[in-house]
């Protein structure tokens, strides 16, 4: 997995909005999570489709901070669970749960 340079708290939220709202969806139609590895997250634990799914991913400076973006949108209508995760879990992802992917 290639690693992402760490973005600020701001940034990460700006590039993960700017995403979202490309595509016409409701909050609750996204899931959002944290990992340690947000490929293997996505596309074989949630069954994301890599090529034609929706999805987006960037890599805090500490998974304190993802845990942060990941509480807010939640807070904000998005799906989720916080809570979990571990110290390694410094991405914060986000996918349309589309038919076919696993929540």
């Amino acid at each position: 997995m290639e690693d992402k340079i760490s973005k600020s708290k701001q940034e990460i939220i700006t590039v993960i909005d700017t995403h979202m709202q490309k595509f016409n969806y409701k909050n609750s139609d996204w899931y959002v999570g944290i990992a340690s590895d947000p490929r293997d997250r996505l596309f074989n634990e949630h069954n994301v489709n890599e090529n034609n799914g929706t999805w987006v991913y960037e890599q805090a400076s500490s998974d304190s901070v993802a845990r942060e973006i990941e509480k807010m949108y939640i807070n904000t209508g998005h799906d989720g669970g916080d809570g979990g995760g571990n110290y390694k879990s410094v991405y914060i992802y986000a996918y349309v749960k589309h038919a076919g992917t696993i929540r």
